[in-house]
């Protein structure tokens, strides 16, 4: 899969963010806090503060975060957190979620010709982009992640060749 550390950390800092929002209250979603530095969110997620930086303007752009600046300024989610999927997340930073090497428009997988795997990998793909467009932020900083992948219905064994 083509994913890489800049859409998982997009994804990280943006939880972090999504996370001190929400501060420590019991109800998930309730905003406590309005805004984060960069540098809070850097050593708490152990990420360059330069390369934050650099992944915020597009997360801006794509209406994500809001900033303020000024002292005590910062980010700040534009939107809910739970309104906020994952897959847009890494959209909004250039990532493409494929998991072919196989480019639209390219010379496809094997110099022009495609390969036997070609489909399925281009389906793992399409999976994986349903699956971090049905988890949100709020997902996440609440801990409701884990049992999201489910098993498809079996529909009885494979045909031995």
């Amino acid at each position: 899969m083509r994913l890489s550390t800049r859409g998982r950390y997009a994804v990280m800092a943006m939880v972090e963010l999504a996370a001190r929002q929400q501060g420590e209250s019991v109800e998930c979603g309730t905003v406590a806090r309005p805004q984060v530095s960069l540098a809070e969110i850097a050593q708490a997620q152990r990420l360059s503060l330069a390369y934050l930086e650099q992944l915020f303007g597009p997360l801006r752009r794509a209406g994500l975060v809001a900033s303020v600046r000024g002292p005590g300024g910062g980010y700040m989610l534009a939107r809910p957190a739970r309104d906020i999927s994952i897959a847009v997340i890494v959209e909004a930073v250039d990532e493409s979620i494929q998991a072919t090497r196989c480019e639209e428009g390219g010379p496809g997988c094997l110099a022009g010709d495609r390969c036997l795997t070609h489909d399925l990998w281009a389906e793992l793909g399409s999976q994986i982009k349903l699956f971090l467009e049905g988890v949100t932020l709020a997902d996440v900083v609440c801990g409701q992640v884990i049992g999201r992948a489910t098993c498809p219905i079996a529909a009885g064994p494979s045909p031995e060749p």
